[in-house]
């Protein structure tokens, strides 16, 4: 089924009854607008219906003439609306008419039996509504008062359909935020409630498309076919929904998989500087995952439209579009819209993780996103606190992070990898956002300006950079081949300052330097140029044998690339067996050792 509305059909309220707290004994006056005044037999009927409604029984019943409702009563009582006008069921009527110009796929047979349906059904329809009126707009905040029982996240109506949700809720009126421009909004245009939760429309169609954060494609390749609705806020799968984490994710970056390896339902945050690279790291790990049935959803927010439209290109030029959904909340759209953004995202996540897919989901980034939020909070007079982000900032991440997870079989087996990315500050890791993302992830990959600035790319950090989770998520193949590859890179590093104004190496030390050279020129990885298993699995076992020792910086590359082309013409059969059994055992060690010493005789 075709579906454009971007709100989701989970109450709020499924009680026919309405909460009020009247005053006992006091007189409550119901306005009753109509075009002929009603007979004695329908306002018994009407005081019957308003005592049934409230559970009260001390009613007066103003009538009032008005000719624009064409015929019909309208009944307004406190901050309750009743309508059961000709008007209202005319407003009913356009809003279907408009609902079918937006389907795909409809004859006219089954247009007129809808209708027929519908204006059946019209008098059950159009009542019970809780009304208020906008009191301040300005800045995509709208304050409304008279609506005393709406709910956080609740979406509210304008009389000109514009839809805006429920952020703040104080003594006397409500605060808003607004999707889209308030140009139509102002002071005392009507509000009601819709007692439906925000939400977007998921689906298998979303795949290739780029949306924004309401689920609205902006591709201009036609409308998405969605087949449910899931609200951008819900609870994250309890403890005993999720399975301990156990399953790579492989990145496809050769010092990420074999020293801070990702597992599947794990959160590992990207941090650094502005232009580190932390994107790039994001966009190889979604490249990487062709052919292995991971659906991935790439989650641009407060970025530039050009940024966004290049990271696409790339995507398409890769063929990787057509098992990932991008949503995009840009530098120019409203700050509601980006601070929705992620919620919306994972709602969009969540309905694959729930059919036992596995997701990969990259939030770019969440600095942005907490800026967006601290500026709503800021508009709706919020109290400030540390660097003027509000108080529940905190909760801000970490009730969105915790909905990515790895369920049990029973729960459906799916599961959600995040991957946060968060800017620094001239590498300031103990900023406010940075220490609350840290401390909700599963770990961290740093990189860091002066090795980017150097030529190292990616520029992981290995000292600051850890994985939670570790080898539980690394294939036995990738653990043995790693060995302690990161204990040689720090010693090398290490041993790289103590000797730098130092002229009489002895030789030990002078291999030791060799060696650690090396394998940083190993670790060093084109964009967009992942690599897989058993090509990551062969370069580190060649590296601590020491086949490239003897080669200056700038031959390590090139010799890296003809050596494994050798191994795809002279030694396939051990590529199939890394990527098939993913073991190392002994024996295809010392095969591989073997063969890369073979093909350096050569040369």
């Amino acid at each position: 089924m075709t579906n454009n509305n971007n709100t989701t059909t989970t109450d709020f309220e499924n009680s026919s009854g309405i909460q009020s707290n009247i005053e006992e004994g006091k007189v409550i006056i119901a306005h009753l607008y109509c075009v002929t005044p009603p007979d004695e037999e329908q306002l018994d009927g009407i005081k019957q219906f308003l005592q049934k409604k409230f559970s009260y029984n001390n009613f007066e019943i103003l009538v009032k003439k008005d000719e624009n409702l064409v015929g019909g009563f309208l009944l307004k009582v406190e901050n309750y609306e009743f309508d059961w006008t000709v008007k209202g069921r005319m407003k009913q009527l356009e809003k279907k008419l408009q609902k079918i110009n937006g389907e795909q796929e409809f004859d006219t047979s089954g247009i007129v039996s809808m209708l027929k349906k519908d204006i059946d059904s019209f008098a059950l329809e159009v009542k019970d509504d809780e009304i208020g009126y906008v009191v301040w707009v300005g800045d995509g905040i709208v304050n409304v008062n008279g609506i005393r029982h709406a709910a956080y996240g609740e979406i509210v109506q304008f009389d000109n359909g514009v839809k805006a949700m429920v952020q703040d809720i104080r003594a006397k009126e409500i605060g808003c935020i607004l999707f889209s421009k308030d140009d139509d909004i102002h002071e005392g245009d009507k509000v009601t409630r819709t007692k439906k939760r925000a939400g977007v429309p998921v689906g298998d169609g979303f795949l290739g498309r780029v949306v924004d954060a309401l689920g609205a494609p902006i591709d201009d390749e036609g409308v998405i076919e969605s087949y449910d609705f899931r609200p951008i806020e819900c609870e994250a799968p309890g403890i005993a929904d999720r399975k301990s984490v156990t399953v790579p994710m492989e990145t496809g970056i050769l010092s990420i998989d074999s020293m801070f390896p990702i597992g599947r339902g794990q959160r590992e945050l990207i941090i650094g500087d502005r232009q580190t690279g932390k994107t790039s790291i994001a966009i190889d790990t979604i490249l990487n995952q062709k052919g292995k049935d991971v659906i991935c959803v790439y989650v641009a927010i407060g970025q530039k439209a050009s940024t966004i439209a290049k990271l696409v290109s790339t995507l398409k030029q890769h063929d990787s579009m057509r098992y990932t959904i991008v949503v995009t909340a840009s530098a120019s759209d409203p700050a509601s819209l980006q601070y929705i953004a992620p919620y919306a995202g994972t709602a969009m996540a969540e309905y694959f993780m729930y059919k036992g897919k596995d997701v990969l989901i990259v939030y770019d980034d969440l600095s942005k996103h907490a800026v967006a939020y601290r500026a709503l909070s800021l508009l709706l007079e919020r109290p400030p606190g540390r660097e003027a982000y509000p108080g529940d900032v905190f909760y801000l991440h970490s009730r969105l992070l915790e909905r990515s997870s790895r369920l049990s079989p029973e729960a459906g087996g799916g599961s959600i990898t995040a991957l946060p990315i968060v800017e620094t500050q001239a590498g300031d890791v103990s900023a406010y956002i940075p220490t609350n993302v840290i401390s909700i992830t599963d770990g961290q990959i740093f990189l860091e300006s002066d090795l980017f600035f150097s030529g190292m790319r990616p520029a992981v950090n290995v000292g600051l950079s850890v994985s939670r989770v570790g080898g539980a998520a690394q294939t036995k193949a990738m653990k043995k081949a790693a060995g302690s590859i990161r204990i040689d890179l720090a010693q090398y590093r290490e041993m790289e300052v103590f000797t730098q104004f130092s002229s009489d190496l002895d030789d030990t030390t002078k291999e030791h330097l060799a060696y650690g050279s090396t394998l940083m020129e190993l670790l060093k990885q084109p964009l967009c140029h992942p690599l897989s298993l058993h090509e990551q699995v062969i370069i580190l076992c060649a590296a601590t044998n020491k086949v490239f020792i003897d080669l200056k910086p700038e031959e390590v590359k090139d010799t890296q690339q003809r050596m494994l082309q050798y191994f795809e013409e002279n030694n396939p059969e051990i590529i199939v067996e890394i990527e098939n059994d993913k073991v190392m055992t002994d024996d295809l060690a010392k095969r591989i050792a073997d063969a890369a010493k073979k093909f350096r005789s050569l040369r």
